[in-house]
């Protein structure tokens, strides 16, 4: 058999059933498209997620029906101020049978992990993800101990209560590939959601609902193999620099995007390409996904603010301006 072609039918297989993972997840979740792309593009790069709404967009359903479709352990942490870090990472308990301290590993130790309403516990404890995030490990006790692989955090939060909430520090934020928005739905959808409701949907019975898993773990290798192989042309990779340089130039900025940041974009813009079955980059990839990988990664100025600026915003006018490859 042609290794060529072998290739081809994995990456094909594997995309199939990465794409399938919206029709599963479109059983418990009505009209949030871009946010399912967003968690699938962010499995495909090794990268975090933080989802931001209101109370009752169903963030945490949206992440829930996302493990339900995957052959891949899911914890969930409910995130509170009397939340310790030990409660996360795991902690040594003395063992009176062994007369030894051995390690209790916290629910960190898993492939997918919901952390739930992230901003509603201290800096303290939120430090506490941050090597999990970074490094794929957490040291206890002054011994690293490896995380699962894969290993993905998604972290909601809300963006209208400030009462009882630490905002996210920049260092964390960065950690985050993505932030994505999860919005109101449309009529439509809406009407749909209750409907779901009164013919007996319950959000709290995925299995009910008939979500399976349909992608595992070698599906998931296969498609980052496959992503890893999509080309970049220079032209795709400067364009990616400009942009990113162009928020730090912004004056309606504070902060821009870091290096990190490029190449986050190029990761992301990559992953997209893949899924939407190309094997190189285009600047329109790069433009789909700059929103959700910069918009956290920049910092408005407080008069740009009170005048009614949003990241959004600055980074949908950086777009215009730069100049597009050809």
């Amino acid at each position: 058999m042609d290794p060529t072609t072998d290739n081809a039918g994995s990456s094909d297989a594997a995309r199939s059933s990465l794409e399938s993972l919206r029709t599963e997840i479109s059983k418990a979740v009505v009209g949030q498209d871009a946010a399912v792309t967003g968690l699938v593009v962010a499995l495909l790069c090794r990268g975090h997620v933080l989802l931001e709404g209101v109370p009752g967009v169903a963030k945490t359903l949206l992440v829930r029906a996302l493990a339900a479709s995957l052959e891949l352990d899911t914890k969930r942490v409910q995130f509170t101020p009397d939340l310790m870090p030990s409660d996360v990472t795991g902690s040594l308990i003395y063992d009176a049978r062994t007369t030894e301290f051995s390690f209790q590993p916290g629910p960190v130790f898993t492939n997918l992990l919901l952390a739930d309403e992230i901003n509603r516990t201290p800096p303290k404890t939120q430090s506490s993800l941050l090597e999990a995030m970074e490094e794929r490990q957490v040291t206890v006790d002054g011994t690293p101990r490896p995380l699962p692989e894969p290993f993905l955090v998604a972290a909601t939060q809300n963006p209208v209560e400030y009462e009882g909430t630490y905002p996210l520090p920049e260092a964390q934020l960065d950690r985050f590939l993505l932030k994505l928005t999860v919005p109101l739905p449309s009529r439509q959808d809406e009407i749909n959601v209750l409907t779901r409701h009164a013919e007996g949907f319950n959000p709290r019975d995925l299995h009910a609902a008939g979500i399976r898993p349909v992608a595992g773990p070698a599906d998931l290798e296969a498609a980052r193999a496959a992503v890893a192989k999509t080309s970049i042309s220079p032209e795709i990779t400067a364009y990616v620099v400009d942009i990113c340089r162009a928020t730090r130039e912004s004056p309606s900025l504070t902060l821009g995007a870091s290096p990190r940041g490029a190449t986050a974009l190029l990761s992301t813009a990559r992953a997209w390409a893949w899924l939407t079955g190309r094997d190189y980059v285009i600047p329109d990839d790069v433009k789909a996904l700059a929103l959700p990988t910069l918009r956290h990664r920049v910092q408005l100025r407080p008069e740009a603010e009170m005048e009614g600026v949003t990241a959004d915003s600055v980074i949908n006018a950086i777009l215009t301006h730069v100049p597009v490859p050809r």
